[in-house]
Protein backbone atom coordinates (compact mmCIF):
# COMPACT_ATOMS: atom_id res chain seq x y z
CA UNK A 1 0.00 0.00 0.00
CA UNK A 2 1.33 3.14 -1.01
CA UNK A 3 2.02 5.72 1.68
CA UNK A 4 2.51 9.79 2.38
CA UNK A 5 6.01 9.65 4.63
CA UNK A 6 7.36 12.58 6.42
CA UNK A 7 10.66 12.95 6.27
CA UNK A 8 12.14 15.06 9.16
CA UNK A 9 15.92 16.18 7.92
CA UNK A 10 17.27 17.10 4.61
CA UNK A 11 20.74 15.78 5.16
CA UNK A 12 22.50 13.12 3.11
CA UNK A 13 20.88 10.24 4.78
CA UNK A 14 17.26 11.66 4.89
CA UNK A 15 17.37 12.78 1.29
CA UNK A 16 18.85 9.28 -0.03
CA UNK A 17 16.08 7.53 2.09
CA UNK A 18 12.92 10.12 0.86
CA UNK A 19 14.65 8.38 -2.87
CA UNK A 20 14.20 5.10 -1.84
CA UNK A 21 10.66 5.93 -0.53
CA UNK A 22 9.75 7.89 -3.82
CA UNK A 23 11.26 4.80 -6.31
CA UNK A 24 8.59 2.22 -4.04
CA UNK A 25 6.09 4.82 -5.07
CA UNK A 26 5.18 6.41 -2.09
CA UNK A 27 4.86 10.03 -1.57
CA UNK A 28 7.48 11.42 0.15
CA UNK A 29 7.74 15.25 1.63
CA UNK A 30 11.06 16.53 3.25
CA UNK A 31 10.78 19.26 5.90
CA UNK A 32 14.23 21.14 6.49
CA UNK A 33 14.91 23.08 9.54
CA UNK A 34 16.28 25.98 7.08
CA UNK A 35 13.66 27.29 4.70
CA UNK A 36 16.07 29.07 2.96
CA UNK A 37 17.95 25.82 2.28
CA UNK A 38 14.74 24.12 1.57
CA UNK A 39 13.84 26.28 -0.85
CA UNK A 40 16.86 25.88 -2.67
CA UNK A 41 16.76 22.51 -2.35
CA UNK A 42 12.92 22.38 -4.20
CA UNK A 43 14.08 24.53 -7.18
CA UNK A 44 17.33 22.92 -7.88
CA UNK A 45 15.22 19.30 -7.37
CA UNK A 46 18.73 18.65 -5.77
CA UNK A 47 20.25 18.71 -2.76
CA UNK A 48 23.25 20.53 -3.61
CA UNK A 49 24.59 20.72 -0.20
CA UNK A 50 24.85 17.03 1.01
CA UNK A 51 23.68 14.92 -1.90
CA UNK A 52 25.07 16.48 -5.11
CA UNK A 53 24.04 15.61 -8.62
CA UNK A 54 21.45 13.19 -7.60
CA UNK A 55 18.18 14.71 -8.85
CA UNK A 56 14.88 14.45 -6.91
CA UNK A 57 12.39 12.84 -8.47
CA UNK A 58 8.88 14.61 -8.59
CA UNK A 59 7.13 12.11 -5.73
CA UNK A 60 9.52 14.06 -3.40
CA UNK A 61 8.07 17.54 -1.80
CA UNK A 62 10.69 19.73 -0.28
CA UNK A 63 9.75 22.22 2.68
CA UNK A 64 11.01 24.94 5.68
CA UNK A 65 7.38 25.38 6.35
CA UNK A 66 6.51 24.12 9.77
CA UNK A 67 2.76 23.27 9.13
CA UNK A 68 3.72 21.27 6.23
CA UNK A 69 5.59 18.93 8.12
CA UNK A 70 3.38 16.25 8.62
CA UNK A 71 0.25 17.41 6.66
CA UNK A 72 -1.91 14.13 5.48
CA UNK A 73 1.36 11.82 6.43
CA UNK A 74 1.10 8.17 7.03
CA UNK A 75 4.45 7.46 8.71
CA UNK A 76 7.68 10.05 9.84
CA UNK A 77 11.19 9.70 9.42
CA UNK A 78 13.89 11.16 11.17
CA UNK A 79 16.68 11.82 9.74
CA UNK A 80 18.23 14.93 12.48
CA UNK A 81 21.65 14.30 13.28
CA UNK A 82 21.20 13.29 17.65
CA UNK A 83 22.65 15.98 19.47
CA UNK A 84 19.79 18.50 17.37
CA UNK A 85 16.71 15.69 17.86
CA UNK A 86 15.49 17.21 20.61
CA UNK A 87 14.93 21.15 19.84
CA UNK A 88 13.93 20.15 16.48
CA UNK A 89 11.41 17.67 17.06
CA UNK A 90 10.24 20.02 20.29
CA UNK A 91 9.75 22.07 17.61
CA UNK A 92 7.70 20.27 15.61
CA UNK A 93 5.69 18.16 18.59
CA UNK A 94 2.88 20.51 18.62
CA UNK A 95 1.99 19.28 15.18
CA UNK A 96 3.13 15.31 14.86
CA UNK A 97 0.00 13.21 14.86
CA UNK A 98 -0.38 11.15 17.78
CA UNK A 99 0.06 7.56 17.40
CA UNK A 100 1.94 7.99 14.17
CA UNK A 101 5.11 5.38 13.99
CA UNK A 102 8.26 6.96 13.63
CA UNK A 103 11.67 5.67 12.36
CA UNK A 104 15.13 7.41 13.15
CA UNK A 105 18.37 7.04 11.33
CA UNK A 106 20.38 9.05 13.29
CA UNK A 107 23.71 7.58 14.77
CA UNK A 108 24.39 9.10 18.41
CA UNK A 109 23.70 9.14 22.30
CA UNK A 110 22.54 12.66 23.92
CA UNK A 111 25.27 14.35 25.77
CA UNK A 112 23.90 15.06 29.21
CA UNK A 113 20.72 12.56 29.57
CA UNK A 114 22.96 9.74 27.69
CA UNK A 115 19.87 8.85 25.66
CA UNK A 116 19.61 6.85 22.42
CA UNK A 117 17.60 8.41 19.34
CA UNK A 118 14.68 6.72 20.04
CA UNK A 119 14.24 7.51 23.43
CA UNK A 120 14.76 11.26 22.82
CA UNK A 121 11.81 10.64 20.39
CA UNK A 122 10.10 8.53 22.82
CA UNK A 123 10.67 11.23 25.46
CA UNK A 124 9.64 14.76 23.03
CA UNK A 125 6.71 12.97 21.58
CA UNK A 126 4.98 11.03 24.69
CA UNK A 127 4.89 7.60 22.43
CA UNK A 128 5.28 4.05 23.23
CA UNK A 129 7.83 2.02 22.40
CA UNK A 130 6.10 0.11 19.77
CA UNK A 131 5.35 3.12 17.73
CA UNK A 132 9.51 3.82 17.33
CA UNK A 133 11.67 2.02 15.05
CA UNK A 134 15.75 2.81 14.36
CA UNK A 135 17.22 2.05 10.75
CA UNK A 136 20.94 1.29 11.17
CA UNK A 137 23.75 -0.17 9.31
CA UNK A 138 26.54 0.38 6.46
CA UNK A 139 24.93 2.46 4.67
CA UNK A 140 27.18 5.31 3.20
CA UNK A 141 24.75 8.29 1.17
CA UNK A 142 26.24 8.74 -2.31
CA UNK A 143 26.87 4.54 -3.10
CA UNK A 144 23.34 4.20 -1.97
CA UNK A 145 22.58 6.86 -4.42
CA UNK A 146 24.56 5.27 -7.13
CA UNK A 147 22.16 2.39 -6.44
CA UNK A 148 25.08 0.40 -5.44
CA UNK A 149 24.33 -2.83 -3.28
CA UNK A 150 23.65 -2.14 0.45
CA UNK A 151 21.68 -3.83 3.61
CA UNK A 152 21.14 -2.52 6.95
CA UNK A 153 18.84 -3.61 9.85
CA UNK A 154 15.43 -2.11 11.15
CA UNK A 155 14.81 -2.43 15.10
CA UNK A 156 11.64 -2.11 17.17
CA UNK A 157 9.62 -3.15 20.07
CA UNK A 158 7.17 -3.76 17.38
CA UNK A 159 7.74 -6.55 15.19
CA UNK A 160 5.18 -5.35 13.36
CA UNK A 161 6.48 -1.82 13.10
CA UNK A 162 10.04 -3.29 11.89
CA UNK A 163 8.17 -5.44 9.10
CA UNK A 164 6.19 -2.37 8.02
CA UNK A 165 9.76 0.07 7.48
CA UNK A 166 11.21 -2.71 5.94
CA UNK A 167 8.46 -3.15 2.96
CA UNK A 168 8.21 0.62 2.89
CA UNK A 169 12.26 1.11 2.61
CA UNK A 170 13.56 -2.33 1.15
CA UNK A 171 14.53 -2.00 -3.05
CA UNK A 172 16.44 -4.57 -4.49
CA UNK A 173 20.13 -3.04 -4.29
CA UNK A 174 18.93 -1.79 -0.49
CA UNK A 175 18.10 -4.85 1.55
CA UNK A 176 16.36 -4.38 4.98
CA UNK A 177 16.52 -7.14 7.69
CA UNK A 178 14.70 -6.68 10.83
CA UNK A 179 15.92 -7.34 14.47
CA UNK A 180 14.36 -7.19 17.86
CA UNK A 181 17.49 -5.48 19.88
CA UNK A 182 16.66 -1.74 19.42
CA UNK A 183 19.25 -0.97 22.19
CA UNK A 184 22.18 -2.89 20.63
CA UNK A 185 20.88 -1.81 17.09
CA UNK A 186 21.60 1.96 18.40
CA UNK A 187 24.54 1.70 20.71
CA UNK A 188 26.44 0.09 17.89
CA UNK A 189 25.37 2.57 15.52
CA UNK A 190 26.44 5.44 18.13
CA UNK A 191 29.92 3.73 19.11
CA UNK A 192 31.47 2.64 15.84
CA UNK A 193 31.86 6.52 15.02
CA UNK A 194 34.08 6.76 17.48
CA UNK A 195 36.21 3.89 16.70
CA UNK A 196 35.99 5.41 13.02
CA UNK A 197 37.20 8.62 14.43
CA UNK A 198 40.59 6.76 16.29
CA UNK A 199 40.15 4.78 12.71
CA UNK A 200 41.23 7.63 10.39
CA UNK A 201 43.32 9.26 12.85
CA UNK A 202 45.64 6.23 12.58
CA UNK A 203 45.25 6.86 8.51
CA UNK A 204 46.41 10.28 8.20
CA UNK A 205 49.36 9.40 10.85
CA UNK A 206 49.92 6.63 8.10
CA UNK A 207 50.13 3.89 11.18
CA UNK A 208 49.10 0.74 8.46
CA UNK A 209 47.24 -2.00 7.99
CA UNK A 210 48.29 -3.94 11.32
CA UNK A 211 47.17 -1.14 13.33
CA UNK A 212 43.75 -0.48 11.65
CA UNK A 213 43.15 -4.39 11.71
CA UNK A 214 43.55 -4.20 15.27
CA UNK A 215 41.64 -1.28 16.17
CA UNK A 216 38.61 -2.45 14.48
CA UNK A 217 38.67 -5.68 16.52
CA UNK A 218 39.33 -4.08 19.93
CA UNK A 219 37.17 -1.60 18.83
CA UNK A 220 34.56 -4.04 18.14
CA UNK A 221 35.12 -5.62 21.82
CA UNK A 222 34.65 -2.30 24.03
CA UNK A 223 32.04 -1.52 21.53
CA UNK A 224 30.10 -4.85 22.85
CA UNK A 225 31.64 -4.97 26.37
CA UNK A 226 29.50 -1.08 26.53
CA UNK A 227 26.06 -3.31 24.49
CA UNK A 228 26.22 -6.48 27.05
CA UNK A 229 26.02 -3.92 30.10
CA UNK A 230 22.86 -2.18 28.75
CA UNK A 231 20.96 -5.47 27.77
CA UNK A 232 21.51 -5.50 24.01
CA UNK A 233 22.28 -8.79 22.41
CA UNK A 234 25.72 -10.47 21.97
CA UNK A 235 24.58 -11.37 17.67
CA UNK A 236 23.71 -7.74 17.11
CA UNK A 237 27.59 -6.61 17.35
CA UNK A 238 28.42 -9.28 14.76
CA UNK A 239 25.85 -8.63 12.32
CA UNK A 240 25.33 -5.76 10.11
CA UNK A 241 24.66 -2.71 12.55
CA UNK A 242 27.68 -3.54 14.51
CA UNK A 243 30.53 -5.21 12.37
CA UNK A 244 29.34 -4.18 9.15
CA UNK A 245 28.64 -0.58 10.14
CA UNK A 246 32.28 -0.06 11.94
CA UNK A 247 33.80 -1.61 8.99
CA UNK A 248 32.32 0.58 6.29
CA UNK A 249 32.70 3.64 8.81
CA UNK A 250 36.28 2.69 9.08
CA UNK A 251 37.51 2.52 5.95
CA UNK A 252 35.14 4.69 3.62
CA UNK A 253 36.63 7.97 1.85
CA UNK A 254 34.11 9.70 2.40
CA UNK A 255 32.71 8.61 5.77
CA UNK A 256 32.44 11.55 7.83
CA UNK A 257 33.53 10.37 11.41
CA UNK A 258 36.57 8.74 9.60
CA UNK A 259 37.82 11.79 6.96
CA UNK A 260 37.60 14.10 10.28
CA UNK A 261 40.03 11.92 12.28
CA UNK A 262 42.15 11.83 9.43
CA UNK A 263 42.60 15.26 9.09
CA UNK A 264 43.44 15.07 12.91
CA UNK A 265 45.93 12.40 12.24
CA UNK A 266 47.54 14.99 9.49
CA UNK A 267 47.73 17.63 12.54
CA UNK A 268 45.06 19.67 12.10
CA UNK A 269 43.34 21.01 15.23
CA UNK A 270 39.92 19.56 15.97
CA UNK A 271 38.41 23.11 15.69
CA UNK A 272 39.79 23.24 11.89
CA UNK A 273 38.86 19.84 11.30
CA UNK A 274 35.35 20.79 11.94
CA UNK A 275 35.41 23.66 9.86
CA UNK A 276 36.63 21.93 6.99
CA UNK A 277 33.07 19.94 6.65
CA UNK A 278 29.90 20.85 6.19
CA UNK A 279 27.95 18.14 7.74
CA UNK A 280 27.89 17.53 11.92
CA UNK A 281 30.41 14.38 12.59
CA UNK A 282 28.11 12.63 14.67
CA UNK A 283 31.29 11.11 16.71
CA UNK A 284 32.69 13.92 18.01
CA UNK A 285 29.57 14.62 20.32
CA UNK A 286 29.18 10.93 20.88
CA UNK A 287 32.12 10.63 22.09
CA UNK A 288 32.02 12.08 25.55
CA UNK A 289 28.63 10.84 25.76
CA UNK A 290 29.91 7.44 25.71
CA UNK A 291 32.81 8.29 28.15
CA UNK A 292 29.88 9.23 30.30
CA UNK A 293 28.16 6.08 29.60
CA UNK A 294 31.20 3.81 30.05
CA UNK A 295 31.77 5.33 33.10
CA UNK A 296 27.89 4.43 34.65
CA UNK A 297 28.42 0.69 34.23
CA UNK A 298 31.59 0.41 34.91
CA UNK A 299 32.85 -0.44 31.41
CA UNK A 300 36.39 -0.48 29.97
CA UNK A 301 36.67 1.21 26.91
CA UNK A 302 40.52 1.99 26.12
CA UNK A 303 40.19 3.43 22.44
CA UNK A 304 37.24 5.77 23.45
CA UNK A 305 39.02 7.07 26.36
CA UNK A 306 41.94 7.93 23.84
CA UNK A 307 39.70 9.18 21.56
CA UNK A 308 38.27 11.50 24.30
CA UNK A 309 41.91 12.57 25.32
CA UNK A 310 42.74 13.65 21.61
CA UNK A 311 39.17 15.46 21.38
CA UNK A 312 38.98 17.57 24.63
CA UNK A 313 42.28 17.21 26.45
CA UNK A 314 44.56 18.36 23.46
CA UNK A 315 46.87 15.05 24.21
CA UNK A 316 48.48 14.56 20.84
CA UNK A 317 47.37 11.50 18.53
CA UNK A 318 50.97 9.66 19.09
CA UNK A 319 50.98 10.23 22.70
CA UNK A 320 47.68 8.87 22.84
CA UNK A 321 48.60 5.79 20.55
CA UNK A 322 52.00 5.08 22.91
CA UNK A 323 49.35 4.98 25.91
CA UNK A 324 47.15 2.60 24.50
CA UNK A 325 50.36 0.69 23.28
CA UNK A 326 52.05 0.28 26.53
CA UNK A 327 49.14 -0.30 28.59
CA UNK A 328 49.80 -3.52 31.29
CA UNK A 329 49.85 -7.10 28.85
CA UNK A 330 46.29 -8.62 29.42
CA UNK A 331 44.39 -12.05 28.19
CA UNK A 332 42.60 -11.11 25.10
CA UNK A 333 39.26 -12.16 26.26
Amino acid sequence: MKQTIAVIGDGAMGTVCALLLAENGHEVRIWSAFPEQAAETAAMRENVRFLPGVPLPDKVEVTGEDERAFAGADVSLSAVPTQFIRAVWSRLAGRFPRGMPVFSVAKGIENGTLLRPSQILREVLDCSDDRVAVLSGPSIAPEIAARLPATVAVASASFALAEHVQALIARPYFRVYTNPDLAGVELAGATKNVIAIAAGILDGMGSGCNAKAALLTRGLAEITRLGLAHGALPATFAGLAGVGDLVTTCISPVGRNRSFGEAIGRGRTVEEALASTRSVVEGVATTASVIALAARTGVEMPITEAVNRILFESVSPSRAINQLMTRPPKAEC
